[in-house]
């Protein structure tokens, strides 16, 4: 019972501090530090209710749990993080997301693979990874090459639609203006349309952020060598080792979130003169 009414106080005590953080909408410190509370206060809460209510390690290890295991695993998850982040997902997010941009480009150029190949790529962005994923890995074999597949499959169609219809957006008046100057193709795209498209681009780069470490994950569950954030979700699971599942779920989302960070941060160096980036300065 104590552990629950710890529990309780912790919470009334986040609640307090947040509400007063909340009064305070332009300070910059109390904008860090209101989701860092928030954090903090629900994983205590965690902590106290899988104490108090004597929760299995099987079904809910606690926050301490998690974190002991993932101080004594360092380099098993370091050597998954290696296996699914870097091999798999971000080399798969470069060759996808790459592919997309200069496939958007041809696209710009020919009507005719704008009213076809969009059609399809927003049908094969419905295709649900579970079912690709088997096929790719009997295609491309069970080691990272396979899972990078997979992360092409993913990011390629939202890259895609979102570079094309960043082009588009230079109204008809920058156009004629550039036209006046005698400027070709090339030379609009890269002093116009291409600056105009970022905010479009850098859209579809998040997007792919995230749609990479998933699939790569999911595409481990179909075969992988014995190492990779999804091999070892899965194997972890078959053993009730709960704990070290919700360490390399830490991983993913640690993971994640740089992956997301970085390309936000380049978002802004690049696209610092947008109405969005100009209003969180």
């Amino acid at each position: 019972m104590s552990w629950l009414i710890a529990g309780a106080l912790i919470w009334a005590a986040g609640w307090w501090i947040n509400t007063r953080l909340a009064r305070h909408p332009q300070n910059t410190a109390a904008q860090l530090a209101a989701p860092i509370v928030f954090g903090a206060t629900l994983i205590a809460v965690w902590e106290c209710l899988v104490w108090g209510l004597e929760i299995k390690l099987a079904l809910l290890p606690a926050p301490s749990v998690i974190a002991a295991t993932f101080a004594n695993s360092l380099g098993i998850l370091w050597g998954d993080f290696l296996q699914t982040a870097i091999k798999g997902a971000l080399t798969g997010y470069i060759l996808g997301c790459g592919a997309a941009f200069l496939t958007a480009i041809a696209v710009d150029r020919s009507d005719f693979l704008k009213r076809g190949l969009l059609p399809v790529g927003n049908f094969a962005a419905a295709l649900p990874i579970i079912g690709l994923a088997p096929i790719l890995v009997m295609w491309f074999g069970f080691d990272w090459q396979s899972k990078a597949a997979v992360v092409v499959v993913m990011v390629f169609f939202p890259m895609l639609v979102n570079t094309v219809q960043g082009l588009s957006e230079a109204d008809a008046m920058q156009r004629d203006l550039m036209r006046t100057y005698a400027a070709g193709y090339w030379t609009t795209l890269l002093k116009l349309r291409l600056p105009a498209a970022m905010p479009f681009i850098f859209n579809g780069l998040k997007i792919g952020t995230t749609l990479a470490l998933i699939g790569a994950i999911v595409a481990e569950f179909f075969g992988s060598p014995i190492q990779g954030m999804g091999f070892r979700i899965s194997t972890s699971v078959g053993r009730l080792a709960m704990d070290l599942v919700w360490a390399e779920i830490v991983v993913a989302a640690l993971a994640g979130s740089g992956f997301y960070g970085a390309v936000a941060l380049i978002e802004r160096a690049v696209t610092f003169w947008h109405p969005s980036q100009r209003g969180r300065t």
